[in-house]
């Protein structure tokens, strides 16, 4: 394989685990999908953006701010939607969507459908590897997603506020009788997954235009990597962005990058028809077999 498939395989899938994260943490640690995480992504893009141009204020400090207040907007999200419909799945899942069309359409209506949006990047330049050049911007990413998954990793496993969570998302009632608040372990798991939702848009979307279209293809690429890795398993996650990482880009070069999106959807249909619960996922066979 040649090395620039190599080396980009290993970029585009960084990108994809990091855009698939805030997704899967929170189905994780509260068992809600939220379908609104790609306009979260975006809305992250143009509040930064806003924040930059409006403002005037550093860039660093407009990252900050602006994970703030996504992760501020998916939590008051949980507690004025969600929360009246918690527990019924289908209801969770359309409320979610419709926020997510909402925002989108909101930014459609401001105006923001020009080629006028973009961000800067982290750090400006690149390097050469293996004899491909790679702009530092990716380098990051892959940087960056690879700290997430392990301080995710860490904070459901190894501490006590991500254990509970995992133990509200797994059995509620149980979670409910050992005095863990449900509402209140929701609305952290869909704040800190609304603002892992704002760290990947601001880390990925520099390396292109901000575009409403984009709120889309995020959904789509976070339900392919969660659906194929298992939707509560970090390890799953970031061994199906390796798997769809590396396929999207070698079917962009030997078939033509329009057919990208087409191994996104490919993955959920087969995953969903041969194993529901994705590769490393438990939640659906411990259903079955119960």
């Amino acid at each position: 394989m040649e090395a620039s498939v190599l080396l980009y395989g290993l970029v585009n899938s960084a990108v994809l685990m990091l855009t698939a994260l805030g997704f899967s943490l929170t189905f994780g640690l509260s068992g809600v999908a939220n379908f609104a995480h790609g306009s979260l992504y975006l809305a992250a893009g143009f509040i930064a953006w806003m924040i930059l141009h409006y403002l005037g204020l550093p860039f660093m400090l407009s990252v900050v701010l602006t994970i703030i207040i996504v992760g501020i907007l998916g939590a008051a999200m949980y507690r004025y939607i969600l929360m009246p419909v918690r527990g019924i799945a289908l209801s969770e899942v359309i409320a979610t969507f419709a926020v997510g069309v909402a925002i989108l359409e909101f930014f459609r209506w401001a105006g923001f459908v020009t080629y006028d949006f973009n961000l800067p990047s982290f750090v400006k330049g690149g390097v050469e590897i293996a004899g491909v050049d790679v702009d530092y911007q990716r380098v990051i990413i892959i940087g960056i997603g690879a700290g997430l998954a392990a301080l995710l990793w860490y904070f459901s496993h190894k501490t006590k506020i991500g254990l509970a969570l995992r133990g509200m998302a797994q059995d509620e009632y149980t979670a409910l009788s050992l005095g863990i608040d449900s509402d209140w372990a929701a609305a952290i798991s869909v704040g800190l997954g609304a603002a892992l939702a704002a760290v990947a848009g601001l880390a990925i979307l520099p390396l292109g235009l901000i575009s409403i279209n984009i709120g889309y293809d995020v959904l789509l690429i976070a339900l392919a990597v969660t659906v194929l890795g298992g939707l509560e398993s970090t390890t799953g996650l970031m061994v199906g962005s390796l798997i769809l990482g590396f396929a999207s880009v070698i079917t962009a070069n030997y078939l033509g990058p329009q057919w990208s999106e087409v191994v996104y959807l490919v993955a959920i249909v087969v995953v969903l028809a041969i194993k529901p619960s994705g590769l490393f996922g438990k939640f659906k066979e411990l259903e079955e077999r119960v």
